[in-house]
């Protein structure tokens, strides 16, 4: 399977080839004053990731930056076809003047020379998770929804007004009124276990109470908050 780099270099490799009128082979730099063009990899650039708000991935994406040289007086003219076809034609890398560092060239080995870089979008597609197989038959449960009204009493059982009351694992809250009493509407009730307790949290007076009521106990259930 080919990759990202090697398919980057070889598009660009054909590209060139067509502007240049000749083929460029894939190396660095050479002293050979009768040589042509050589195009090689020189860095690779992180470019702008594409965000996504859905579960698949998106692909990353570099930049790949090769440098194009010539060997000589000789490679002046293809240089000079590269270069008006990278400013002027269509479908063509982006183009950066920005090859003159003489430290790029003692590190490469050779003498300074006309170049050009070019510097071209790369990605590297990531598979999509794939979801375990499901073996075993599926198996659904009813859930029915119930009103459920009760009241919060305290010591000598007094009404607790202004009491938050909320259902353990939802968003539902309410406060409980005057006389204590308060409505949950909504409450889940498994059809599959009807006697599974509704649990409960009241909040108020600086403490923090939790309580479980019985979904099959009376019209209306108390909740005994301590004191």
């Amino acid at each position: 399977m080919t990759g990202a780099i090697e398919a980057a270099v070889a598009d660009v490799t054909s590209w060139l080839a067509g502007a240049a009128g000749e083929p460029v082979p894939v190396g660095p730099p050479r002293d050979d004053p009768a040589g042509g063009l050589t195009v090689w990899p020189l860095d690779l650039r992180p470019a702008r990731q594409t965000a996504t708000g859905g579960a698949a991935r998106e692909p990353y994406r570099f930049v790949v930056r090769l440098l194009v040289s010539g060997g000589g007086p000789a490679a002046l003219p293809a240089l000079d076809r590269v270069l008006a076809a990278a400013t002027t034609g269509t479908g063509r890398p982006e183009l950066v003047l920005d090859a003159g560092d003489p430290a790029l060239w003692r590190a490469l080995g050779v003498a300074p020379r006309p170049a050009l870089l070019l510097d071209v979008p790369a990605r590297i597609d990531r598979p999509a998770p794939t979801a375990p197989p499901v073996r075993q038959p599926l198996r659904l449960r009813q859930l029915d929804m119930r009103t459920l009204d009760g009241r919060v009493v305290g010591p000598q059982d007094q009404p607790l007004a202004a009491m938050r009351v909320e259902l353990v694992g939802t968003a539902q809250a309410t406060e409980t009124d005057a006389a204590g009493r308060f409505r949950l509407v909504g409450v889940p009730h498994d059809l599959d276990a009807p006697d599974r307790p509704v649990r409960i949290r009241l909040v108020g007076r600086g403490r923090v109470h939790t309580a479980e009521l019985d979904p099959a106990g009376d019209d209306l259930v108390v909740v005994h908050a301590p004191d």
